[in-house]
């Protein structure tokens, strides 16, 4: 019992003389003279200087920045416009991708005059569209969203442009040029145009084909510019 209790009582005086000596505070005394204290004040105050210095050229580079920001809202705006030019087909795009040629079949059955008829190019559109077709001409003229393949006093017409000389080009540009070339030759397509007596021939994939700019003007319905709101845009 003795020795259990010398032991804890050593350990609770370690214990007491730890916890003296860490909040004990050292006394630390100010030996600087006069001179030094001046001289320690000088440097702060440069270092003040200099922070102030930093601060403002930092500042300037801020509304330098905001008033390039303001600026370059009319590049983006350019930015943007020409990319609906592109998305919308006003401006020419080149890229890889396969031409199909019609032309006239010459067997028996054919006659003088005959055309194209409107229902088999549209199908014909459809299906290459859904073989995921980029951007599609016919006869030299662009097709996009609003095109319309129509038949009007027997000529087929793409918008407001007719068709009336064979052979004539559909070029087609694809991400896939090879995939959309197989497709075309598997594609029942050929049989539709044969028995039209019509003949479709599908090229192989070409490295870069050129399709023109729509022509038309777009002509937007059922749209009108949304008012701005009070201190908005």
């Amino acid at each position: 019992m003795k020795v259990s209790f010398s032991f804890i009582t050593i350990i609770i005086g370690f214990m007491l003389a730890v916890q003296f000596q860490t909040i004990k505070e050292p006394v630390v005394r100010d030996t600087r003279d006069m001179w030094e204290l001046r001289e320690d004040l000088k440097k702060a105050q440069q270092l003040h200087s200099e922070l102030m210095t930093e601060i403002s050229k930092y500042e300037e580079k801020l509304v330098k920045y905001d008033s390039e920001r303001n600026d370059s809202k009319h590049v983006i705006l350019q930015e943007t416009l020409e990319e609906l030019r592109e998305a919308s087909g006003l401006t020419e795009v080149k890229g890889p991708g396969i031409i199909l040629t019609v032309e006239r079949a010459y067997n028996e059955f054919s006659m003088p005059g005959e055309n194209i008829s409107a229902d088999i190019l549209r199908r014909l559109i459809n299906e290459l569209n859904s073989y995921e077709a980029k951007e599609i001409s016919i006869d030299g003229h662009r097709v996009i969203n609003t095109t319309v393949i129509r038949e009007i006093q027997r000529t087929t017409k793409i918008d407001s442009y007719p068709i009336r000389n064979l052979p004539f080009e559909i070029k087609v540009i694809s991400d896939d040029p090879e995939k959309l070339y197989n497709r075309m030759q598997a594609s029942n397509a050929i049989e539709e145009f044969f028995v039209e007596n019509l003949r479709l021939i599908v090229s192989k994939p070409i490295d870069e084909i050129t399709i023109p700019p729509y022509e038309d003007t777009i002509r937007v319905k059922h749209m009108e510019p949304m008012k701005s709101e009070k201190g908005g845009i």
